[in-house]
């Protein structure tokens, strides 16, 4: 068997990996029980819910299972035992550097509000961070399923922590769900405040929801982005404008935006010098972290290590790392590529 490199020993940044949906399968199961929260089998089988989310019905139960598993937090202890685990999890796999997302919304009735919430949640990041050597930062998310005015509150929380280590503002959920000129003053006022616009676009509508991210949100990352490829246009102001796409592979597949593995268009955005930074969104309806994804790519797309190198670059240089992290990073790639292979 040919020896290749290590991917969980490429030094790399993640940036989209959602709260709760970063949570070890087991750890829901103990918190489940702690609280006498009964589970559906779907998320107590051992394996990845069968998932579907093109359709409303499917969406619908993608966030159903997603709202039961968020329900199981109810404790700041739960927050901690998250944030670390997620940590643990992405030292593993080899992050140097997480950017992981947050709604605090969804967790303030049981966390005593919004401010007590995040406080709770950038303590617990700090700590994590200590502990385990991880670069480790919080993006804060709105939520398109709900009025824009929420929006423009958590953007004004957001920007209010920039300094205790918010970094970027988000928009999440059903993009099929609210236009994004809805929430152009929120992001407005995170831009303003210094943070780096990351709305989600791309992965259930097409490119027209990309071209609105960037037009209506001034988006500097786009989450997901992927269906921009069907658009040559497109790719090229992304490219031109350096814009990285954060593109979940295996979750693009268990969603069923793609079929299969190889029909994700990571060569279509590669080649088209679109920045991407692989990212797992939700590990535990998915099934998998980090380092899969870039396996991902090294099996089912023929990226060799070189490339893969360079995708971890892209990931880094996409991050709000300051730079000595980036430089320490980027340094560690070229080690990586420098190793031989198997060694």
């Amino acid at each position: 068997m040919e020896h290749v490199r290590d991917l969980r020993l490429l030094p790399k940044a993640h940036l989209h990996l959602h709260f709760t949906g970063s949570m070890r399968p087991a750890t829901l199961l103990d918190l489940a029980d702690k609280y006498g929260v009964h589970l559906p089998e779907a998320l107590t089988g051992g394996e990845p819910p069968k998932l579907r989310a093109t359709d409303e019905r499917g969406w619908f139960r993608f966030q159903r299972l997603y709202d039961l598993a968020r329900s199981c937090l109810r404790e700041p202890e739960d927050i901690r035992r998250l944030v670390r685990e997620a940590a643990e999890e992405d030292v593993r796999d080899g992050s140097g550097w997480l950017e992981i997302q947050v709604d605090p919304t969804s967790y303030a009735p049981r966390l005593g509000g919004l401010i007590p919430t995040l406080e709770i949640i950038l303590d617990a990041v700090e700590s994590a961070s200590r502990e385990t050597g991880l670069g480790m930062r919080v993006l804060v998310a709105a939520n398109r399923m709900k009025h824009p005015l929420d929006a423009r509150t958590l953007a004004r929380l957001a920007v209010r922590y920039a300094d205790r280590g918010v970094v970027g503002f988000g928009l999440s959920n059903d993009e099929r769900r609210g236009l994004a000129r809805d929430f152009d003053r929120a992001f407005a006022i995170a831009r303003e405040g210094g943070l780096l616009a990351a709305p989600h676009g791309g992965e259930l509508t097409g490119p027209a929801s990309v071209r609105d991210c960037l037009d209506d949100l001034g988006a500097r990352r786009i989450g997901h982005g992927v269906r921009a490829a069907e658009d040559p246009r497109l790719l090229r102001r992304l490219a031109e404008k350096g814009v990285t796409c954060e593109v979940c592979p295996a979750s693009n597949v268990a969603l069923g935006v793609y079929e299969k593995p190889e029909q994700v268009p990571l060569r279509t955005l590669y080649e088209a010098g679109v920045p991407m930074a692989l990212g797992a969104d939700d590990p535990l309806l998915f099934g998998s972290r980090l380092a899969a994804q870039y396996e991902i790519a090294r099996v089912h797309h023929g990226f060799t290590d070189e490339e893969l190198a360079e995708l971890a670059r892209q990931s880094v240089r996409a991050s709000a790392a300051p730079e000595d992290v980036r430089a320490k990073l980027l340094a560690g790639v070229d080690d990586w590529l420098a190793a031989a292979p198997g060694a």
